[in-house]
């Protein structure tokens, strides 16, 4: 197997704002893993918050590519191989979906199809990022009923983040989730978390910053279902979530891939946690993986393809508010037609 990669700028429809930073665009890592006369895709979406860039994810697949063997199908030997490699997990994500693309595309069947999966999974949430109250309500209207979720980008640092839901619960009956990403102290947890309770919120997306010693006492006095996120990043963090959250977020940039999103999935289940299914801005590419596994989960989070301004890849289908993998073999990612020659 042969790999290849480049890096390109995606712009964002609209500045995309969360408590820690305001963003326009976005640089991924494309792949491309050459088998024959077939080719597999994935996507690397490199995150600064976890030490990851471009760059790095870019030497690190200048490595990687040795260390691929010719059988795509040894899906185990080549994940041990790559683990004597440091670090970089957007980048092990890349390539464990550009495999899963070439095994589908060989057995003539879609990933989903391949994993003994179903076609189906929970509508995605749409993402109304961190604004003023008012704002965030115009914009929450303005989605009218093309989405059947919306997710609330809190930690707004300036003690507005119930009425923010509060002002978006106003124009909307659509079920809440709220993303804090790790902006809030416990105190402050304590009291917007026994708010959002009666504002008919689904879930808290973690509220306090990751590995926060408060994490086991917010869990006991919620009275709203705690995820986690920048806290679960492996199979080897869900154990420790079952003690400070109801349920973990699954991002296969943080995983490193399709077989680690499952096994944490399953590990999440004998834990009696919930599964939400999340994912980075990001093109079409990382979402059609993403997808393949949605069936496993309760929440899903799957509009990083829907932010962008142009997405130069298909291969996911929106139906009815839900994010569904193609039937076509492998990922079924195909280069969108105003990037075709």
């Amino acid at each position: 197997m042969k790999l290849s990669h480049r890096t390109e700028t995606l712009a964002f429809r609209e500045p995309f704002s969360i408590s820690r930073s305001t963003d326009v665009a976005v640089d991924e890592v494309f792949i491309e893993i050459a088998h024959g006369d077939l080719v597999g895709r994935g996507e690397a979406s490199p995150q600064e918050h976890y030490g990851e860039s471009a760059a790095s994810a870019s030497a690190f697949l200048d490595e990687a590519g040795e260390l691929l063997g010719d059988d795509p199908f040894a899906l185990e030997e080549i994940e041990k191989r790559l683990a004597t490699l440091p670090g970089e997990q957007a980048a092990r994500a890349a390539i464990d979906s550009a495999v899963h693309d070439l095994c589908g595309k060989l057995a003539g069947v879609a990933v989903w199809r391949l994993l003994g999966l179903e076609r189906a999974g929970p509508p995605t949430s749409w993402t109304i990022w961190l604004g003023d109250p008012d704002d965030m309500a115009r914009r929450a209207e303005a989605v009218g009923d093309r989405f059947r979720r919306l997710k609330l980008k809190l930690g707004g640092g300036d003690g507005l983040d119930v009425e923010r839901v509060r002002a978006v619960r106003g124009v909307t009956g659509l079920p809440l989730q709220v993303d804090v990403n790790e902006a809030w102290e416990i105190d402050e947890a304590l009291e917007n978390i026994e708010a959002l309770g009666g504002l008919g919120v689904q879930y808290v997306e973690q509220p306090l910053p990751a590995r926060d010693p408060g994490g086991a006492r917010l869990k006991e006095a919620s009275p709203v279902p705690i995820y986690l996120d920048e806290d679960v990043h492996t199979l080897g963090d869900v154990a420790e979530a079952a003690g400070r959250a109801h349920g973990v977020n699954l991002k296969l940039a943080k995983s490193g891939g399709i077989r680690e999103a499952v096994r944490m999935a399953h590990a999440a289940r004998a834990l009696g946690l919930g599964v939400m299914l999340g994912c980075m801005v990001e093109s079409s590419i990382g979402i059609a993986a993403a997808a393949q596994v949605a069936s496993l989960c309760d929440h899903v989070d799957l509009d990083g393809n829907l932010l962008l301004a142009d997405d130069p890849w298909s291969g996911v289908d929106f139906v009815d508010g839900v994010q569904l993998p193609s039937l076509e073999p492998g990922l079924g990612v195909h280069e969108a037609l105003s990037h075709t020659g």
